[in-house]
């Protein structure tokens, strides 16, 4: 008599957050098939639910506890028989976030990732694991950069933290032509305002030969634009001894058969030498784009939030940027509110929005994080003045930005084709992103009039026209 197969247990990964734990998922992903777990899209078609959520602000980790609550509903009515939190929110706050919402089957911090698919089958089998016990993540390494490949390199099995530095199994669960390349891990900065190094941890960077085989496969799935992300780019290499790794690295990646972009995001401002300014702006098949995370423009408000510069600093860096590539985006995120800012800090930073002339800004309101020095600092703004201070940046970024896009208009770009048709009207538009223009966040260029492009493609199109950040092209002649 022969015995029918059984049915491997079916998972859903939901992922909330930055391209981070996008790569996060597709690591947890390419685990669970490897150990016969079947990848499903949809939620309802799973045994299984895993939310890889994101602990970073309030917003966020309202939207990760949501997506946790309607995935439990499905249990309900549905064939999901567990719903597991993981990610960011489900390290920082571990068994407190399993006491508040004991819709949840489990909470996993990282050091659960290697071993994903004994988690999941006990979780299944009725077992409920120890919420995870959060602590803090820097305490992990040694405090010195130069002394963490001793312990990364040890064994796996000597090693109980999830860190970078081994190769990675990676399941892709997103078939577009553009896909997120993690260069490292944590950080070691300490601003006031951030949560981050607590529950990521110290600095690691990922070997350079890791990361190029990484990026070997995943040009061999279809990839052509390659998105290095990290907590801090500008400091790669500084705990393998060579704080300059970034620039070597960068021309071996955009040589890569197949790869026709490579884009470098979060940049720190103070961290930002000459030699990588040159590398990103100059470097064939790397774009020229600087991600680069200002916060504030006034002195005094940074030293508050325990980082550096000022507006001339900052003017200074983007002329390096724009004499060497005068087409280069430049995108930045700003904190508004933060304690005790006055009206003349206020002033400074908006005066340096308007000289900075960026093509994307994202403002925040600043809301205390638990743990952080700033939640105990003196000098709370009311929250009423907060969002009027918001609304204010954020209608002079419009206007800015729209000014910004429509200054390219007549110029030419190549477009990362990402959708054919998006609008359903068979009329030969397709959409997806320039060189200045980074995934999800920093807008979209429209190319009309051709019916033969293919996702994956790369075009080279006139910008002719813009609407808000977006732009509107049509084909240049000549190869692209």
């Amino acid at each position: 008599m022969t015995s029918t197969p059984a049915t491997p247990v079916s998972v859903a990964l939901l992922t909330l957050g930055c391209a981070r734990n996008d790569v996060d998922s597709e690591e947890l992903a390419g685990r669970l098939a490897a150990d016969g777990f079947a990848l499903v899209d949809d939620p309802e078609d799973a045994d299984t639910v895993v939310v890889n959520t994101c602990g970073f602000v309030d917003a966020a980790k309202k939207d990760s506890i949501d997506t946790l609550l309607a995935a439990a509903d499905l249990k309900e009515t549905g064939r999901p028989q567990a719903v597991v939190a993981v990610g960011c929110l489900a390290e920082r706050y571990g068994a407190e976030l399993a006491s508040s919402l004991p819709e949840a089957d489990a909470v996993l911090g990282f050091d659960d990732y290697q071993d994903i698919s004994g988690r999941l089958r006990s979780i299944l089998a009725g077992e409920r694991p120890h919420p995870h016990t959060p602590r803090d993540r820097r305490l992990l390494l040694p405090i010195s950069p130069a002394e963490r490949q001793a312990v990364v390199d040890r064994p796996a099995d000597e090693v109980d933290i999830a860190i970078p530095g081994r190769a990675a199994i990676r399941r892709r669960l997103d078939g577009g032509p553009m896909a997120p390349l993690k260069l490292a891990s944590g950080c070691d900065r300490r601003c006031t305002f951030c949560a981050i190094p607590m529950f990521r941890g110290s600095f690691v960077s990922r070997r350079p030969s890791d990361v190029l085989q990484e990026a070997a496969w995943l040009a061999g799935q279809g990839v052509k634009e390659l998105f290095l992300v990290s907590e801090n780019s500008t400091s790669y290499g500084k705990d393998l001894g060579d704080l300059g790794l970034l620039e070597t690295l960068l021309p071996e990646l955009a040589a890569i058969d197949g790869i026709a972009r490579v884009r470098v995001s979060y940049l720190q401002p103070a961290e930002t030498r000459p030699g990588l300014v040159r590398a990103i702006a100059t470097t064939p098949g790397v774009a020229p784009y600087f991600d680069l995370s200002f916060q504030h423009a006034s002195a005094t408000v940074l030293r508050r939030m325990r980082r550096f510069g000022d507006p001339d600093s900052f003017l200074g860096l983007l002329a390096q940027i724009r004499e060497l590539a005068p087409e280069a985006g430049v995108r930045s995120n700003v904190i508004v509110g933060f304690p005790g800012e006055t009206e003349e800090e206020f002033a400074t930073l908006c005066g340096f929005l308007v000289a900075a002339r960026m093509d994307v800004t994202g403002v925040f309101g600043y809301s205390d994080e638990d743990g952080t020095e700033a939640a105990a600092l003196p000098g709370k703004l009311d929250e009423d003045e907060i969002r009027a201070r918001v609304q204010h940046v954020t209608d002079l970024v419009d206007e800015l930005t729209a000014e910004r896009a429509e200054e390219r208009i007549g110029s030419v770009v190549e477009v990362l084709v990402e959708e054919v048709d998006p609008d359903g009207t068979g009329d030969g538009t397709v959409e997806g992103r320039a060189a200045q223009q980074g995934p999800e966040v920093d807008g979209t260029t429209r190319v009309l009039g051709v019916p033969d492009a293919r996702v994956g493609d790369l075009l080279r199109a006139v910008v002719t026209g813009s609407d808000g950040v977006d732009l509107i092209a049509e084909p240049a002649g000549g190869p692209s």
